[in-house]
C-alpha cells in the first residue's frame, strides 16, 4: 500500500482532517426532526488516503478494491470519487452526503442486529461495481456534485444519531468501500458516544482496506449477487472471489454478518446455483449467518427482465433450509413466514415480522428462546425497539429544510 520500492518513503495514514464549522452547532428542524446541525463552511475537496501505489510508468494505482485503477494526473477511478491528485490518490467525497434518513434496522436488511431499533442511514455518491440492475443508480452512478448536497463531520453525524434516538449509523445507498476513510472516521466518532456502525456493501474490496473498514463495523449486510464468475463479470463488471474472501473474513471477525442475494429471473435463480451457493455458505460462513433472498424489480439497464415471482423466493428459501441454514428470509415481497425468525432448537416463531414491522417478539433480553432456552444467533441488547416501518429524512448540514 502506497510503497513502490524500498527507496520510496512509506505512505502513512494521514492525521484526521476535520473541516471547520462556523458559527458552530445550532438547532434546525421542528419537533422530532430537531437536530443540532453543524454549519459547515466546506468539506475538504480532496482528503488524503493511504491505499495507493506509485507505478514505474508514472501512473498511481488505487489499491482499495480489486479493480486496481491506474490513474494519470487528474483522472478518477471507476468509482468516480477516488482520484489522482499529484502523486497520490485522494477521496473527493469526505464529509459529503447524498442525504440522511432514519430507517428501521430491518431495512438494511439486518434481522438479528438490535431488532426493532432505528438507524441513521446515509451514503455519498459513486460505486466500484457496475451492476446493470442497480436499484440505487441515481446515487451510485451519479457524476453530479449536486447529489452531495448534505455535509457533516463524523462528530456531527454521531451527535445526530444520539439526538434522533438511533442505536446505530449505517453507511448505505452506495457502497462505503469507496469512501472507507470517511466511514471509518464516522464509526469511531459513533463508538465514542455509544452508537454502533453498520456497513451495507457489496464487499468488493482488497485485504488491507477490508480490515480497516470492517474492523470498525459492528454489523454488515454484504451482497452476494450471484454464485458464478460469469454472472459477476457480465452483470456487475466485477469478480466473485474477492466477495467470497470478504464474506469469510467478516464471518470470522467480531462484526455481525448478514447476507443478501437479489434473485434475478434467468440470471442467478436456478436450483443448481442456489444449491451450490447455500452449500458453500453453510461450509464457509456457518449455518447461523442469516441469508436474505430479495426480489428483483426492473431498473436501470435491466428494464426488460420481469420481476422476481414470490414463488422463486420461497423455492430459494427452501433450498437454503434444506442445506442446513437456520435463518433464511425473503425480502421485497410480503411473506409472513419468510419474514419470521424460527428457533432452531424447538421451531417456535420467536420474531414475527410484516415487512419492517415486528408483530410479535418472543426472545429474552439476551436473545434466547423462552420456550427451550436456545440462543438465537445475533446481537441483542434488551427488549426489541419499537421504531417500526417509519422512515424520516434528517438534514444535518449543507442545505436548509425545504431547499
Amino acid at each position: 500500500m502506497g510503497v513502490a520500492t524500498a527507496s520510496d518513503p512509506p505512505v502513512r495514514r494521514p492525521a484526521k482532517v476535520r473541516f471547520s464549522a462556523d458559527p458552530g452547532p445550532r438547532t434546525i428542524g421542528k419537533g422530532r426532526d430537531r437536530v443540532q446541525r453543524e454549519v459547515v463552511s466546506a468539506p475538504p475537496a480532496a482528503f488524503p488516503t493511504t491505499w495507493w501505489t506509485p507505478l514505474a510508468d508514472g501512473r498511481v494505482q488505487c489499491d482499495v478494491c480489486p479493480r486496481l485503477c491506474k490513474l494519470h494526473e487528474g483522472q478518477r477511478g471507476l468509482c468516480f470519487v477516488r482520484a489522482r491528485e499529484g502523486e497520490r490518490i485522494v477521496l473527493t467525497t469526505y464529509g459529503r452526503s447524498s442525504g440522511f434518513c432514519v430507517d428501521p434496522i430491518e431495512k438494511k436488511p439486518l434481522n438479528h442486529f438490535l431488532p426493532g431499533t432505528s438507524v441513521l442511514s446515509f451514503g455519498t455518491a459513486g460505486c466500484n461495481l457496475a451492476c446493470k440492475f442497480c436499484q440505487n443508480w441515481g446515487i451510485s452512478k451519479s457524476r453530479e456534485t449536486d447529489t452531495l448536497a448534505d455535509s457533516a463531520t463524523p462528530e456531527a453525524i454521531a451527535r445526530a444519531a444520539v439526538e434522533q434516538g438511533c442505536a446505530s449509523v449505517a453507511f448505505t445507498y452506495n457502497d462505503p468501500v469507496i469512501f472507507l476513510e470517511y466511514a471509518a472516521d464516522v464509526a469511531e466518532a459513533c463508538h465514542a458516544v455509544g452508537v454502533r456502525a453498520v456497513a451495507v456493501t457489496a464487499g468488493y474490496i482488497n485485504p488491507g482496506p477490508r480490515e480497516q473498514l470492517f474492523s470498525r463495523m459492528d454489523a454488515a449486510n454484504i451482497d452476494l449477487k450471484g454464485f458464478t464468475e460469469d454472472f459477476y463479470h457480465r452483470v456487475t463488471a466485477g469478480h466473485l472471489q474477492p466477495v467470497l474472501d470478504t464474506l469469510e473474513w467478516v464471518a470470522a471477525s467480531k462484526c455481525w454478518l448478514e447476507v443478501t442475494t437479489l434473485l434475478i429471473p434467468g440470471y442467478n435463480d436456478s436450483d443448481e446455483e442456489l444449491d451450490r451457493m447455500t452449500t458453500w455458505f453453510a461450509e464457509h460462513l456457518g449455518v447461523d449467518v442469516p441469508l436474505h433472498f430479495s426480489a428483483f424489480h426492473p431498473d436501470y439497464k435491466m428494464l426488460d427482465v420481469p420481476p422476481t415471482p414470490p414463488a422463486t423466493l420461497t423455492r430459494a428459501r427452501r433450498i437454503a433450509l434444506r442445506n442446513g441454514l437456520r435463518y433464511v428470509y425473503t425480502g421485497n415481497v410480503r411473506d409472513l413466514e419468510g419474514g419470521t425468525t424460527f428457533c432452531p432448537g424447538c421451531g417456535a416463531a420467536v420474531v414475527e415480522r410484516d415487512w419492517y414491522q415486528i408483530r410479535a417478539y418472543r426472545l429474552t433480553d439476551d436473545g434466547h428462546c423462552p420456550a427451550c432456552g436456545t440462543a438465537i444467533a445475533g446481537v441483542f441488547d434488551g427488549p426489541a425497539g419499537d421504531w417500526g416501518p417509519r422512515r424520516r429524512p434528517v438534514h444535518l448540514g449543507g442545505r436548509e429544510e425545504g431547499t
